[in-house]
C-alpha cells in the first residue's frame, strides 16, 4: 500500500487536503486477504456431504450467492492491479456461475429436503470414493501408495506447521477437497490477521504458504478435479459448483502470481491409499486462536475445523488420526 503521508517542503495549508492514511484493517490488501478467505470457504461447505440442513438452508435463504456476490464484489474493487486481466476476467465469470446457481436455487433447490441435496451429493460422489470424480488429492498422479505416503506427509506438514488440526466430527482425510479448500480460507484469514496485528515478516510467510499450497498441491489436481466432476455431474448444482471452482483456481493462479504444473487425464492412475502399517498423520485445519471463529460467524458458515482446548492439548497430547 503507498503511503500517503505529507512530503517534507509541503505548506501546511496543501497538506491540510492531502487524504488521511487508510486504517490498515481497510486496506485492500486486508479486503483481498478476507474476501478471498470466504470464497475458499463456501466452496468448500459446498462440497462436504450434508449432515444436516445448515447448509441447505444457507442455500435456499439465498445467503450462500448473496454472500458470494458480496466477497466477489469487495475482491473486485479492492483488486487493482494484481493479477491483471486474467483475474479480473475470471472474477466477471464467477459472478455469471452464482447467477446460474441463483436461477437453479429459484428453480429447483427452494423446494428441496435434506434428503434431496443428499441424494444429489451420493449421485455424484456415490457412497464410496468414486473413481470418476474422486475429491481426494493423493489419487492424482499417484501410482502406487508409496508416492501417496510423500504427498499425504507433505500436507500434513502444511497442516502442522501452523498448528491446526482435522475435526473429529469431520469423516474425511485430510487430502479431501473440502479440507484442503478450508486451509487455505483460514490462511488467507491469517494473512489479513498478520496484516492487520503482525509485521510484514509474519505476513509474508503466510502469503508464500499459500504460494507454495496452491502451486504444489490445489493448483495442480483442482482443475482436472473439476473436469472430472462437471463431466460426471452433467447438470445441476454440483456441475455449477465445478465450473465455480475451476474458475477460482483460475483467479488464484493468477492472484498468487504462480504456475502449478496441473494433471492431465494421462495423469489419473488412482491407487487405494493406504498408509504404511503403524504409521498416523496427525492433520486437519484448526484455528489455535479465535480468529476462525469470528470470520465463520461474519460468513454464517460451520467449521469442520475446530478450536482445540488448549488445556486438553497439555493433558492428552496432540490428537492423531489414521488417514
Amino acid at each position: 500500500m503507498t503511503s500517503q503521508q505529507p512530503m517534507q517542503g509541503v505548506s501546511a495549508s496543501a497538506t491540510a487536503t492531502l487524504p488521511s492514511p487508510l486504517p490498515i484493517k481497510d486496506s485492500p490488501a486486508v479486503e483481498r486477504a478476507l474476501n478471498r478467505s470466504k470464497i475458499y470457504l463456501l466452496v468448500s461447505w459446498s462440497l462436504l456431504y450434508p449432515e444436516d440442513e445448515e447448509f441447505l438452508d444457507y442455500l435456499r435463504s439465498g445467503e450462500f450467492v448473496e454472500d458470494g456476490r458480496v466477497a466477489i464484489d469487495a475482491l473486485d474493487v479492492a483488486l487493482g492491479a494484481v493479477g491483471g486481466e486474467r483475474a479480473k476476467g475470471k472474477l466477471i465469470s464467477l459472478k455469471k456461475q452464482l447467477g446460474l446457481v441463483e436461477n437453479l436455487i429459484a428453480s429447483e433447490c427452494v423446494n428441496w429436503q435434506l434428503s434431496d441435496l443428499q441424494s444429489e451429493h451420493r449421485r455424484v460422489f456415490s457412497n464410496v470414493i468414486t473413481l470418476d470424480c474422486p475429491p481426494y488429492e493423493t489419487l492424482f498422479g499417484n501410482d502406487h501408495v508409496f508416492a501417496q505416503s510423500h504427498v499425504m506427509g507433505d500436507i500434513s506438514g502444511f497442516y502442522k506447521a501452523f498448528g491446526v488440526e482435522l475435526s473429529k466430527d469431520i469423516h474425511e482425510r485430510l487430502d479431501h477437497l473440502s479440507v484442503e479448500f478450508e486451509f487455505m480460507h483460514f490462511l488467507a484469514y491469517k494473512e489479513s490477521y498478520s496484516l492487520c496485528h503482525d509485521g510484514p515478516e509474519k505476513t509474508q510467510i503466510v502469503v508464500d504458504a499459500q504460494k507454495k499450497f496452491v502451486k504444489n498441491h490445489i493448483g495442480r489436481w483442482v482443475p482436472l478435479f473439476c473436469r472430472m466432476l462437471t463431466k460426471k455431474a452433467d447438470s445441476g448444482l454440483f456441475k455449477l459448483v465445478a465450473d465455480m471452482t475451476a474458475d477460482w483456481m483460475d483467479f488464484e493462479t493468477a492472484f498468487l502470481g504462480v504456475t502449478p504444473q496441473p494433471y492431465t487425464e494421462t495423469d489419473y492412475r488412482p491407487a487405494t491409499f493406504s498408509s504404511p502399517e503403524g504409521q498416523t498423520y496427525e492433520c486437519g485445519a484448526q484455528d489455535q486462536g479465535n480468529e476462525l471463529t469470528m470470520l465463520l460467524n461474519e460468513v454464517g458458515a460451520q467449521s469442520f475445523m475446530d478450536v482445540k482446548e488448549k488445556d486438553k492439548e497439555n493433558e492428552e497430547g496432540r490428537p492423531s488420526g489414521t488417514a
